[in-house]
């Protein structure tokens, strides 16, 4: 018999047999030479599972009507794809398998799960009409994440191209729970499910917009400040624990808007110049 040198797959196969997945093998770069690695990464992928399953969690929730429950989950996930990243550069577990990963887990609970909630809140209360501002919510998303991956290289990393998934995300489902607190839905009002319409597809259209907000992926966390930002952090907080619903859907509804007035205000800067030099 002759002897044929031995693959990395080979490695490993009395055991990889037993179970009816394939393993995972990925190519890095290491010391200028590319590697074979098998496996994947626990940590951030755990994050990133947390996220996925706040986003599954939220789906039924809403379904079953228990509109806070499904909105706190989704901003539990907010904060747990905020930590996947971040774990994965410190710990220096990056991947392109967690790229991916993380990239379809948001598109479950940043697309997929703030559509479903509002549909089951206000939107199945305009029969098609609903469904088809649910959809365009959906579709935004997943449009949304494939031009922030296939840009990814090339975009400047202090601002976002569009409304970010997470933001527009928190618009929706920070507008279900701040008005279903008070037993409000679509069940209420015509008008209740006109706002949320609007508001639904009002996020998923900034998603694809070309309008730029801040990233704020530049702020140093790793810095001193003065003991006066610990105050102002302090009393941050202590607000939006007064009334949390309410608060928390003020501050992403700003955020929302501050692209566009950003995006007024410099037409309106750039139309003054050109007036002066003419």
């Amino acid at each position: 018999m002759t002897d044929r040198p031995e693959r990395p797959e080979d490695s490993g196969n009395a055991v990889d047999g037993m179970f009816p997945v394939d393993e995972h093998f990925e190519e890095v770069v290491e010391g200028g030479q590319t590697v074979r690695h098998k496996g994947i990464y626990i940590l951030p992928n755990l994050f990133t599972t947390g996220n996925l399953f706040c986003g599954f969690y939220a789906i039924i929730s809403a379904q079953a009507g228990f509109y806070a429950a499904a909105c706190i989950s989704v901003l539990v996930a907010m904060v747990l794809d905020g930590l996947d990243g971040r774990v994965a550069r410190m710990t220096n577990t990056q991947s392109k398998f967690g790229e991916q990963y993380d990239s379809l887990a948001d598109m479950v609970t940043f697309g997929v799960a703030p559509a479903m909630v509002a549909y089951s809140w206000a939107l199945s209360d305009m029969g098609k009409v609903g469904w088809m501002v649910a959809f365009i919510y959906a579709a935004c998303a997943a449009l949304r994440l494939a031009r922030f991956n296939a840009q990814i290289e090339e975009t400047d990393s202090r601002y976002f191209t569009g409304l970010a998934s997470p933001a527009a995300a928190a618009l929706v489902i920070g507008m279900v729970w701040a008005l279903s607190d008070f037993g409000i839905d679509g069940e209420t009002t015509v008008l209740v499910s006109f706002l949320g319409a609007l508001i639904t597809g009002g996020a998923g259209v900034l998603m694809v917009s070309n309008i730029q907000y801040q990233s704020f992926k530049k702020i140093d966390l790793r810095g001193r400040v003065h003991f006066i930002f610990l105050l102002v952090m302090v009393l941050c907080f202590a607000v939006v624990f007064t009334d949390p619903p309410r608060v928390l859907m003020l501050i992403f509804l700003a955020y929302a808007c501050s692209g566009p007035v950003t995006a007024i205000m410099r037409i309106g800067k750039h139309d003054k110049k050109e007036a002066s030099s003419n």
